[in-house]
């Protein structure tokens, strides 16, 4: 048996649960409900702009403090020791072996009206805050749930970066603020851009976080999609034709920052 056979297997996986469905998706998005070609569910979505708008000004409101808080810990964790560097990522890894919906409900007891964290401003005193069922709560979840994806890319590639040329640069008379600015921060943003990529693209196709934490009066792409396929909005077309737009957004996001990407990546050779 020759070497290619074997992926075969996760070739056939990927035609079924991957592949499939897309075409299934773009087959709906330009049908209508019986059955005949229409344009009619792209017209639809003009009137959901504002779903749009707050679901991407969320996402990068997200990934940007994700990434404000996550590249100083890769930072740091790559300039520890290693055996700190083992504990650290442990650390940084272990939330996400629980249960992507049981951290969002944890963060519900915490957020609410009566939580902890209002308990918390009792005993000190000070007035509570509102914070469940607003656009703030939906933000923190999404920064805790997806924070971890910011600073291992990141992490991964500072690590790398070949500690003789910061020693070469200190040699040269070049302080640790210069020694940041010209050279790890360069060589590190192809680990930026992972990460944000792989922030900002989960982020902006959310629902369960928007629904227990946004308690569904701040609807985003995710709530919007999953709408047109269950409950009383039953309509997969419009559903699909929705979820097809996000996805040629999101791959031209993605496009853009690969292409970003390059351009530093040859400047930095230079």
């Amino acid at each position: 048996m020759k070497p290619k056979h074997f992926a075969y297997p996760y070739v056939g996986w990927m035609a079924i649960f991957v592949v499939a469905p897309i075409i299934l998706i773009f087959i709906y998005a330009f049908t209508s409900a019986d059955g005949s070609l229409t344009l009619s569910n792209f017209s639809t979505i003009g009137n959901y702009a504002s779903v749009f708008i707050r679901s991407f000004l969320l996402a990068l409101i997200s990934t940007a403090i994700c990434l404000v808080i996550g590249y100083p810990i890769a930072y740091i964790l790559a300039r520890e020791s290693l055996r700190v560097q083992r504990v650290m990522i442990m650390l940084i890894m272990l939330p996400m072996w629980i249960n992507f919906l049981l951290r969002t409900y944890a963060w519900m007891s915490i957020l609410e009206n009566t939580g902890l964290l209002n308990r918390f401003l009792a005993f000190l005193g000070l007035p509570g805050i509102r914070v469940i069922n607003t656009p703030a709560a939906v933000v923190i979840g999404m920064v805790y749930n997806f924070l971890p994806f910011m600073i291992l890319p990141i992490y991964s590639v500072i690590v790398k970066i070949d500690k003789s040329l910061i020693e070469a640069a200190q040699d040269l008379g070049a302080g640790s603020a210069t020694v940041f600015r010209k050279l790890v921060f360069p060589l590190s943003l192809p680990g930026v851009l992972s990460g944000i990529t792989m922030v900002f693209v989960p982020a902006v196709s959310t629902f369960i976080i928007s629904q227990l934490l946004g308690g569904g009066m701040n609807m985003l792409l995710g709530d919007l999609i999953e709408s047109q396929f269950t409950g009383v909005s039953y309509n997969p077309p419009l559903g699909s034709a929705i979820a097809l737009v996000m996805m040629v957004i999101v791959m031209l996001f993605m496009y853009l920052m690969n292409r970003f990407g390059e351009g530093e990546e040859m400047a930095v050779g230079l």
